[in-house]
């Protein structure tokens, strides 16, 4: 049943992944009056629904949020359980005040702070932090509608394993990394078609010696060169936003050695079949659709967004909104902002101007601050 209670609060999270928990931990240790809100019913249920044989494409020493290390050898490879197993054990160590199974449906301004609505109550807020990600609408090209209803299809956030799969062809439309780790898991019972652009693919087998070599230095360039501030990130960010990221763990010899035929992208659909640019038809009785996904963000009614649905920060910062913060998005400030280690240095700058702002406003709290220790960062 929908209630109507209200409650006050500095600073609302919405989202209690690796982002909104960053951000959690930096508030919490700064004695920060703050709440955490996730739709999940357990914390890290985003990566459990992913498909089983996921893993994580960055190593383990590069997956901790601040304050503590991802417990795993620090070049293995995390699996999506583990990382959601980590998320659930991070909030739980370090108390952070998270309320699972409250899906925001509304934000808006009212007086001088913001309000959250959910089915479950009303959280009115000086400051306000959206830790959703940007991935959270699944991208389905709208002729998909017209295939035959014999066909079927999921989207790669309902596929789980093969078993889901009826008998026959497969066609996997979206070459990406998922795309091609789906098609290469697929193909052991199934033909499989794969449809899309080819993203190319990374110079080094992930988890391989000369991957060891050279990820470190690689990080730092994704953390601290690939920025919005740079001449060379920003058209790293164009590159990306156009291309997609090359293969990481799956390569392009792994595809052909397993049979998985490379065809055009999928434009359109011919007598309820799938239809590539080439004019071809492919008879398959499955498809998965590895578009990727679009921002969902129609619950925020604040003028934030451009025409084009982008959104206008200066590192997650809204400034035309004050108390207004974004956290998890992609190219937030650098490359890696949307990747779990990634989330660290956002979440502490945005920390801090939350902390910032509540002490330039309370200028006596702010001395008697200014000279104690904030927490771990």
């Amino acid at each position: 049943m929908a209630r109507t209670d209200s409650e006050h609060f500095e600073t609302v999270v919405i989202g209690g992944g690796q982002a909104g928990l960053a951000v959690g931990y930096h508030l919490a240790t700064r004695q920060r009056s703050v709440v955490i809100l996730d739709a999940g019913e357990r914390i890290g249920d985003t990566w459990r629904k992913r498909w089983d044989s996921l893993r994580v494409f960055t190593p383990a020493r590069y997956d901790g949020l601040p304050g503590w290390d991802f417990p795993a050898p620090g070049w293995s490879y995390p699996t999506k359980d583990e990382v959601a197993d980590y998320l659930e054990s991070y909030a739980a160590r370090f108390r952070l005040p998270v309320r699972t199974g409250i899906r925001v449906d509304g934000l808006q301004r009212e007086d001088d702070g913001y309000v959250v609505t959910s089915g479950l109550g009303r959280y009115h807020a000086a400051n306000v932090v959206v830790a959703t990600g940007g991935y959270q609408a699944p991208r389905i090209p709208a002729f998909a509608a017209e295939l035959d209803q014999s066909i079927a299809q999921f989207h790669s956030s309902q596929y789980r394993n093969p078993s889901q799969f009826r008998e026959g062809g497969v066609l996997v439309v979206g070459a990406g990394n998922s795309g091609a780790e789906i098609a290469l898991e697929t193909s052991a019972d199934h033909q499989v078609w794969l449809s899309g652009r080819d993203t190319g693919q990374e110079p080094f087998r992930v988890g391989g010696s000369a991957d060891r070599l050279f990820t470190p230095p690689f990080w730092f360039l994704l953390s601290h060169v690939f920025t919005v501030g740079t001449p060379i990130g920003r058209k790293v960010r164009n590159q990306l936003s156009q291309q997609g990221l090359p293969l990481a763990r799956v390569r392009r010899k792994d595809l052909s050695r397993a049979g998985i035929e490379r065809v055009p992208r999928v434009t359109g659909v011919r007598d309820g079949l799938p239809m590539t640019a080439d004019g071809g038809v492919l008879d398959v009785a499955t498809v998965i659709w590895c578009t990727g996904f679009v921002p969902d963000f129609h619950w925020i009614d604040l003028p934030v967004f451009d025409a084009d649905g982008s959104l206008r920060h200066t590192r997650g910062v809204v400034r035309s909104e004050p108390g207004l913060y974004f956290i998890g998005l992609f190219f937030l400030s650098a490359a890696s902002s949307s990747l779990i280690g990634g989330v660290r240095r956002d979440a502490q700058h945005i920390a801090r101007h939350i902390a910032h702002q509540i002490a330039s406003q309370e200028p006596s709290l702010g001395q008697e601050r200014s000279g104690r220790k904030s927490g771990p960062v």
